[in-house]
């Protein structure tokens, strides 16, 4: 296990990466020092396990790969104890293996190779919606235009206030409390209709359909509702 720590101190985000390749380490390694991460290493799932046990990480990059367990494997031994954020870092960028790390638990996935900014920018969505989550059972979700009041169970675009039905109102929740957390249709379907209805695809296309035009100023051109091509959905976080 290595460790690097900024100068910063303690109030620095935890990152835990678990990586076999020595070179991706060490370039994770320095990429998130100098951005005022906490990283701690494993190269190997095991040893990945153990680290994100004792460290309490705010967010993990996991590789898929890994030489002694499959990187899903790892998500789901992970996902047993703790809800820390999860991203995924492979080369492997079949729909399959998306699927799988999303319905096992990750947050989000990203192929190699990939660029520092695109990289920076999906740890700080997943630490924002971790902070979210933790603070919250928030009474009222907003943004931009968008006000959901879970409380009063209403709805208002702008001031104005959109009638859903009720299950359209319970597949927003669902993406609102996950603000930009990948959703796949299965995990969808099973929460919004049940798990007699995972494989019922059609349901969903249909009142995303709906929510789009009650809710988007351009439904084709969705910023809010926004479709993984053949993974499922997310609701925009920033």
């Amino acid at each position: 296990m290595v460790t690097s720590e900024p100068e910063s101190g303690a109030a620095s985000p935890v990152v835990v990466v678990i990586e076999d390749e020595t070179q991706i380490r060490r370039f994770l390694r320095a990429t998130l020092t100098n951005h005022g991460y906490r990283c701690f290493e494993a190269s190997t799932g095991a040893e990945g396990l153990v680290v994100a046990a004792s460290r309490q990480p705010d967010l993990i990059l996991l590789d898929l790969g890994l030489p002694d367990l499959e990187g899903v494997e790892v998500i789901g031994q992970l996902r047993e104890w703790t809800k820390v954020p999860i991203i995924v870092l492979s080369a492997r960028d079949q729909e399959g293996d998306k699927v799988a790390a999303f319905d096992t638990g990750a947050d989000d996935y990203v192929t190699k190779p990939f660029g520092v900014g695109e990289l920076l920018a999906r740890i700080r969505t997943a630490l924002r919606h971790a902070a979210r989550t933790v603070d919250a059972q928030e009474p009222v979700f907003v943004h931009g235009p968008l006000r959901v009041d879970l409380v009063r169970r209403r709805v208002f675009v702008a001031d104005a206030e959109v009638h859903l039905t009720p299950t359209e109102y319970r597949l927003l929740t669902l993406l609102v409390r996950h603000a930009g957390k990948v959703l796949t249709h299965r995990q969808i379907l099973r929460d919004v209709w049940g798990p007699d209805s995972v494989e019922q695809a059609h349901y969903l296309r249909v009142y995303m359909m709906q929510l789009r035009r009650k809710l988007e100023a351009y439904p084709a051109r969705p910023r809010l509702l926004l479709t993984e091509p053949a993974v499922g959905y997310r609701f925009a976080a920033d």
